[in-house]
């Protein structure tokens, strides 16, 4: 990899005082968590104005839907809820992964909050830092700008209100976005921290572990870095150790507490969910083809070719294999995982690294050009929230 640590955003301890360097490094984000967060403002006010008319209320919209009512379930009784639907189907909280609902658990302890506000808390906050960690890395590979468009771009997703709900979403791309942060700075501890913690967060860790993984193979590779000091080669090798933790820990406890080795995949399939290489997805999309009025079919089939090309064209804009590996990752397992087919947008989420290139491309225009267009798609993105928790929602 080159150097990125001399590019770009400062790390925050260069000069031995993190809370100088922290205050730096906040101020020089300030525009792009400002912008995000105006982003986020208006999905919350047109969602409110769209409840008014539909007499529904948006806070149960945002904290008590699908999975944040597993999510408040699990921390206000535990693991050990299982649903039996009348298909056969069967839904057991274990295919839930930890951290949020421990989180929602000690913060509505301490807190006057109840575990569904907790989540609302958690998601606003960490919201805030995956957006500053998004910008981070766009500023450490092409400027201020780039990171400025990829953080509000990131916010003006189609289902960028999911950012703002009771769900996982936004603390794993938070500890995704700085673990990849911290691998392509050679943080590898913090690196394998965050790796860990996001691998207890939703089952896309994975993806984080990679990229840890991936730096630290290219590190060693004949004539790395590592060779250059044994202090600098003992914290990538507990990065390594570290990466996996959460999301392995997870599963082994799950097949301790089924008495299964395959527990957390039993769970998985009980719920529908598992890895199918996207034989099932291509079967959905063509039988949406084959049936008039084709139109969905046809607006999945663009959708999924306008992500493979943006993976390519990442690689062509010569990204850090890192940074490639994590992108790479999510958009496999968010598209070759068969289940609920509506919920693969959500999934997407955290693959902000396809953002890259359009980020990248609006840097390029005048400011005036390119706050029009992202200020059309924020607004356009909030209706389509409001829209989509009003009707179905994100399952």
């Amino acid at each position: 990899m080159t150097d990125l640590a001399q590019a770009g955003t400062a790390p925050l301890s260069d000069d031995g005082r993190p809370g100088r360097a922290a205050g730096r490094a906040l101020r020089r984000a300030a525009p792009a968590l400002l912008t995000y967060a105006g982003t986020r403002l208006l999905g919350l006010v047109v969602l409110a104005i769209w409840g008014a008319f539909a007499d529904k209320s948006p806070h149960q919209l945002l904290s008590a839907r699908w999975d944040s009512l597993w999510y408040t379930r699990i921390a206000e009784e535990g693991y050990g809820y299982t649903l039996h639907l009348p298909d056969g189907a069967v839904h057991s909280n274990l295919a839930f992964f930890p951290l949020l609902p421990a989180l929602e658990r000690v913060i509505s302890a301490i807190a006057p909050l109840d575990a569904a506000d907790a989540g609302l808390l958690v998601s606003s906050v960490t919201s805030l830092f995956a957006a500053w960690g998004i910008f981070a890395i766009g500023d450490l590979l092409y400027g201020r700008r780039v990171g400025v468009t990829l953080a509000v771009l990131w916010g003006v997703l189609p289902v960028g209100i999911v950012q703002s709900m009771a769900y996982s979403e936004s603390l794993f791309t938070a500890l995704a976005a700085w673990g990849v942060y911290a691998v392509l700075t050679r943080r590898w501890l913090r690196a394998g921290l965050c790796a860990a913690l996001a691998g207890l967060t939703r089952p896309v860790g994975a993806a984080v572990v990679a990229a840890v993984w991936v730096a630290a193979a290219v590190e060693l590779l004949p004539g790395g870095r590592w060779r250059r000091a044994w202090r600098t080669h003992r914290g990538l090798l507990a990065g390594v150790v570290l990466a996996p933790l959460g999301w392995l820990g997870y599963v082994v406890w799950v097949a301790l507490r089924t008495g299964s080795v395959t527990g957390y995949f039993d769970v998985q399939n009980g719920w529908g969910n598992g890895f199918d290489g996207g034989l099932a997805f291509a079967g959905f999309i063509g039988g949406l083809l084959i049936e008039p009025p084709f139109a969905g079919g046809l607006g999945l089939l663009i959708g999924v070719g306008a992500l493979i090309w943006l993976a390519v064209r990442c690689v062509r804009q010569r990204q850090p294999l890192p940074l490639l590996a994590y992108g790479g990752a999510v958009l496999v397992l968010a598209l070759a995982a068969k289940g609920y087919f509506g919920s693969k947008p959500r999934l997407l989420i955290p693959a902000f690294p396809l953002l890259l290139p359009i980020a990248v491309a609006l840097a390029r225009l005048r400011p005036v050009r390119t706050a029009l267009v992202l200020g059309s798609v924020g607004l356009a993105s909030a209706v389509y929230g409001a829209f989509w928790l009003h009707g179905s929602g994100p399952p």
